[in-house]
């Protein structure tokens, strides 16, 4: 079979008998690779729209249990400080027995 001597030099008819320097098969799968290049990229934005979306969501809920737990901490010191108020008033009234008790044993002794 004889070469062709235009493709031997690098040119080649499309399809519609245009005259290219690029090979018809070459530039076809250039194009299918751009293709294919674009619904990556347009896949990539896609999954970085998502997981921005997921980061937003997880920034949320890390905030709303920060503040839960601030809350629960704040309930804590305060049951502390009421236990501890207790304890005190317990101690006064039991000095106060303590002291109404004396005194019931003085004047009893008179």
């Amino acid at each position: 079979m004889a070469k062709d001597p235009l493709a031997e030099a690098g040119l080649h008819f499309d399809e519609l008998n245009k005259l290219r320097v690029l090979d018809p098969e070459v530039g076809q799968k250039t194009t299918e690779l751009k293709e294919e290049c674009k619904e990556f990229v347009d896949k990539i934005g896609q999954f970085q729209k998502i997981v921005g979306g997921l980061i937003e969501l997880v920034d949320e809920l890390a905030k709303e249990a920060e503040t839960e737990k601030m809350k629960a901490i704040g309930a804590r010191n305060l049951l502390k400080s009421v236990a501890k108020q207790r304890e005190a008033q317990q101690m006064q009234l039991q000095a106060l027995i303590a002291e109404k008790t004396m005194q019931l044993e003085r004047q009893a002794l008179r």
